[in-house]
């Protein structure tokens, strides 16, 4: 006979409680039921969190311990009921369902949904924009995670908008605070004839793993992931937590085989400048997602529970080795990763000769015959609900009833027959969007800005809408530029990145207080990964434009034959940048 229970969680329970619970077990027990193989709960070896003194722990972390965020939804409801803003604790448990409460910028909470892949049907494309007409102000954006977010929505209308979108078999939870962010891929998974594998699949089952295991919803902080397939399109996975990226070994080298494996990377944050390291491992796909399960394990029973700004992966790997990390990962798999050689061969495109990697804003044919991608340019993001059903209606007329969100804050119409491309073509430019690559605006990214973000410092929209008009008149790349926008040190829009980073800050002109930015010249990704240098410091608005355009110029001038932005920024040193550009140093 089993032993007596007599905690739960560590809370002692009372008599009451004990011959409840026995006679609960016995009763099974006289069905048939048995317990006895049932593998024990997870030690902190496997994977959940260390025990901690309470008071060693920071507020979060205590209010987690309290009552697991996910079960707040009683509270939720009660809100409801009274149209109730929530207090300070409770806006952290709600981000659990995926609501944000906006104040002090605004009284109502944002939705933020979990799409893996950014995959999303036209059925639920049509009932998002239904809940946003009638639930919420309209205002939609696409996110850098290929995401949709929704706002503003009173208290009194969260639970329904929640069910709402459960009703269409999307989801909510953990999109927020100390959980795994939306999943991410190449946008083109599936379709792109230069990809190794399709990493969409594996996207969809890891989305679905987390949603099933709690111990996914209790962190020390946020934590995103991606995969990355190859090809021309990529999902930017050196800038994740765990970044995962295919390569094919083309012959067999010692004991590697031949064929398509994984390369993981960890830590990566760049609001925190860093790029995601090689693990050195190589990760047959059937065990990828076992693999990517293990490492967050370890991250969750050894990640800092007791500094917020100290939490993130990247900062236990400041104390931890990657060999160390590697080591606790194989205790829970219980068999040892294949380890890369120092001289792997390998290739990461189907095609014969390296590519360089393309704007999805435009057509491009698919590996599938007769079919094609459409990358439609979204402007930083922002779309309505009228938009959002014609989108829809033309998925289903011209392709197959699926939109892509991408990480560049547009969107993708795939499978789009030869025959209907140009109908297509012409009905996106009459809606308001344009299928045409824009060296200059196709590469604009913003935040969610001041608007409604209380950590941002600036419209961080209106301003790259500006920005776009401004320099659109005035300049004519023949080349792609990157502008990052950002509002704030968190980095959302990874300002970063761009071959222009621009963070907010407040400027004082003529003793008034502006927005501005701080500028960042020479971040890249991918093969061109570099963390952009800061140039110039606390630039108006008014200043910005004319100074952007004189970058922008000045690089088109003085450049060496095809030089890109960034190498040309690479070359000179600060000094001389902020001569060639005109600002004072």
């Amino acid at each position: 006979m089993p032993p007596t229970l007599t905690e739960i969680a560590g809370q002692k329970l009372n008599a009451e409680q004990t011959s409840y619970l026995d006679g609960f077990f016995s009763g099974l027990r006289n069905r048939g039921f048995t317990f006895g193989e049932v593998e024990p709960s997870p030690t902190p070896a496997s994977g959940r969190a260390a025990p901690a003194e309470l008071e060693d722990l920071i507020p979060e972390e205590r209010l987690k311990r309290e009552s697991h965020p996910l079960d707040s939804y009683p509270l939720l409801l009660q809100h409801a009921a009274a149209n109730q803003a929530p207090d300070k604790d409770n806006t952290f448990r709600f981000k659990w369902h995926g609501l944000f409460y906006l104040a002090p910028n605004k009284e109502g909470f944002m939705a933020r949904l979990r799409i893996p892949g950014g995959q999303v049907r036209t059925f639920q494309l049509r009932e998002l924009a239904h809940v946003a007409q009638q639930l919420t102000t309209g205002y939609v954006q696409i996110t850098n995670r290929s995401n949709l977010q929704l706002r503003l929505i009173q208290p009194k209308d969260a639970p329904e908008v929640l069910r709402r979108i459960q009703s269409v078999g999307l989801h909510s939870r953990g999109t927020g605070a100390d959980n795994i962010r939306n999943l991410t891929c190449n946008a083109t998974a599936g379709l792109d004839p230069a990809e190794l594998i399709d990493t969409l699949p594996y996207t969809l089952e890891l989305g679905q793993i987390i949603i099933n295991h709690r111990e996914f919803y209790d962190l020390p902080r946020k934590f995103n992931i991606a995969l990355d397939g190859g090809g021309l399109i990529g999902s930017l996975e050196d800038t994740n937590d765990i970044g995962v990226k295919a390569v094919r070994v083309t012959e067999a080298q010692g004991a590697v085989a031949a064929g398509v494996y994984f390369r993981i990377a960890l830590g990566g944050a760049t609001g925190h400048k860093a790029f995601a390291r090689d693990l050195g491992v190589l990760v047959k796909p059937d065990e990828v997602l076992k693999v990517i399960a293990a490492l967050v394990r370890v991250y969750i029973a050894n990640g800092n529970r007791t500094d917020r700004k100290k939490a993130r992966l990247k900062h236990l790997l400041e104390t931890w080795s990657l060999a160390q990390y590697l080591a606790e990962t194989e205790k829970l798999l219980g068999f040892q990763l294949l380890r890369t050689p120092a001289d792997l061969k390998f290739e990461i495109s189907n095609l014969k000769s390296p590519a360089i990697p393309h704007s999805h804003v435009g057509v491009f044919p698919q590996q599938q015959p007769g079919l094609n991608y459409v990358g439609v340019a979204i402007p930083v993001g922002q779309i309505t609900p009228k938009q959002m059903l014609r989108i829809a209606d033309l998925a289903d007329l011209y392709g197959s009833g699926e939109v892509r969100l991408t990480v560049w804050q547009n969107l993708i119409i795939p499978n789009v027959s030869d025959t209907y491309v140009e109908t297509l073509k012409k009905a996106l430019v009459k809606m308001g969007f344009d299928w045409r690559q824009s060296n200059l605006r196709s590469g604009f990214v913003a935040c969610t800005g001041n608007s409604y973000c209380k950590y941002a410092s600036s419209n961080t929209k209106g301003h790259a809408l500006e920005l776009m008009s401004h320099l659109d008149k005035r300049v004519a790349l023949d080349v792609p530029v990157n502008v990052h926008l950002t509002g704030c040190a968190n980095s959302c829009a990874q300002h970063y990145l761009g071959d222009i980073g621009l963070l907010a800050t407040k400027v004082k002109v003529a003793g008034e207080t502006l927005e501005g930015y701080h500028v960042f010249v020479g971040g890249g990704f991918g093969a061109h990964a570099a963390l952009g240098r800061q140039v110039f410091s606390s630039v108006s608005v008014a200043q910005l434009k004319p100074l952007l355009e004189k970058m922008l110029q000045t690089y088109l001038r003085l450049r060496q034959p095809g030089e890109r932005f960034q190498t040309f920024a690479a070359r000179h040193d600060l000094n001389a940048l902020q001569v060639l550009f005109g600002g004072e140093g």
